[in-house]
């Protein structure tokens, strides 16, 4: 007897990835209809929430909207209300006998909103869904297997790279390892023939002790004066040798103090020269002179008119670098930090929170603000140690900094903050570190 085929119309037909979408649609959708209307074996679970009821009911809901033609009809009013766009755009195809466009709805909601509502010839839009369908899910397999396959070749190709560093690591220890023996041959050989020189005398010696004892046995007490004499010659060279070892440690001291004295003298010498010369101390750095000169430009315009730090602690850290420079982008930081406020409040609240930073890091400060659009400057009281500066006329605060960034001296630390991407990228590339706002606001909030 042959297994019966399922209808279109019956649960089986739908794919795993159909069913679920199925199972969401109308779980939703049973949720608005009436009480009246829900079967008596759904009412329990009409009043879950949306997603619960999908989940634990999901299959149930579809079983009997299967079953009961009736119930499918009144879900199907809910889903059209629900999916009003999705279902205009695949029963209009329909209606003119025309194919569903699948790119403008996806496979899975297509294939179950036509099966919940059932329009005219749902049967083989649905079909040629389900086929898309299938043909996505192969296609995002073999796509999985694809970068699969990518990341284990990547993986064998670093495998045989770090097979390949191993072999000529060996290799090269391998020749290491053929030199040491060679070296401890050669060292053998000549630790051999010392010894061979020694046993050599050796037996000469005692050939010679021989025919002194047979020749006379009253040289045996010259023998023993000379054995005294030898004795007492290496109690002075021991001698010797050790007050020569003194004599070299004493000289040593002498250099180290000698060396230890001059140092002192070309100190004391240049200290000297410097009360001599009454040099004074640096006055002026090359961001004050070409800040200088950006504010003479302003004054003739009136007349004539971001691997970025992020976080408040690594900021910390770098401002406490030696002769350490902080040039701040200021509408930048200030309205990151206070948005909601005016940009005078803002610039308010920005160089007050500096003057704390600077009285705590002494950082060369100058804080930039955009002023491009505007022939008038308003009147400041920046905090000590902390330089406020306008751009020109017709100048971004962008241009300024970079300009400021660049008469730096290379090496110097440089701390620009500022949120800018092309700012950053810009001062970074002329050795700048970049800063991002946050982290400024984030030092400033610590007070």
């Amino acid at each position: 007897m042959e297994a019966s085929v399922p209808s279109p119309g019956e649960v089986a037909v739908l794919t795993d990835a159909v069913r679920a979408r199925a199972a969401t649609i109308a779980a939703e959708a049973l949720g608005d209809m009436p009480a009246a209307h829900v079967p008596v074996a759904l009412r329990r679970v009409a009043v879950f929430a949306p997603s619960r009821r999908a989940k634990l009911a999901g299959l149930q809901v579809l079983t009997v909207a299967a079953s009961d033609e009736e119930f499918r009809e009144r879900l199907a009013v809910q889903v059209r209300a629900s999916h009003p766009d999705e279902l205009n755009l695949l029963e209009k195809p329909l209606a003119a006998g025309e194919p569903v466009d699948l790119t403008a709805v996806a496979p899975a909601d297509a294939a179950a909103l036509l099966w919940l509502v059932r329009p005219e010839g749902w049967q083989d839009a649905m079909a040629r869904a389900l086929t898309a369908l299938g043909e996505q899910q192969q296609e995002l397999v073999v796509t999985r297997a694809e970068t699969e396959a990518q990341r284990l070749q990547a993986r064998w190709d670093e495998s045989v790279a770090e097979l390949r560093t191993a072999r000529e690591e060996h290799r090269a220890r391998t020749g290491e390892l053929k030199q040491e023996n060679a070296d401890l041959r050669r060292k053998l050989g000549e630790v051999r023939q010392r010894v061979r020189q020694a046993e050599e005398a050796a037996t000469s010696y005692a050939q010679q002790v021989e025919t002194v004892r047979a020749e006379a046995a009253a040289g045996a007490a010259d023998a023993a004066a000379e054995i005294r004499r030898l004795r007492a010659r290496v109690a002075e060279l021991e001698q010797a040798v050790a007050a020569s070892r003194r004599t070299e440690r004493t000289e040593r001291q002498t250099e180290s103090a000698r060396a230890r004295l001059l140092l002192d003298s070309l100190i004391d010498a240049a200290q000297g020269l410097r009360r001599e010369l009454a040099l004074p101390a640096v006055e002026a750095t090359p961001g004050e002179r070409w800040e200088a000169e950006v504010v003479g430009s302003v004054d003739e315009g009136r007349t004539t008119g971001v691997s970025a730090v992020e976080q408040p602690g690594d900021l910390a850290a770098l401002l406490a670098l030696p002769r350490v420079r902080l040039i701040v982008d200021g509408y930048n930081v200030s309205k990151t930090a206070w948005p909601v406020q005016p940009l005078a409040a803002q610039r308010d609240l920005l160089l007050s929170g500096m003057a704390g930073v600077v009285a705590r890091h002494g950082a060369e400060t100058t804080v930039v603000f955009d002023a491009a659009d505007s022939t008038s400057r308003p009147t400041l009281n920046p905090p000590r140690g902390v330089r406020v500066l306008f751009s020109p006329v017709g100048v971004i605060a962008d241009d300024v900094i970079r300009d400021l960034v660049a008469v730096e001296p290379p090496g110097r630390a440089v701390l620009v903050v500022t949120s800018d991407l092309a700012l950053a990228a810009d001062v970074r590339r002329s050795g700048a570190r970049v800063v991002e706002a946050a982290a400024l606001v984030g030092l400033l909030a610590r007070g």
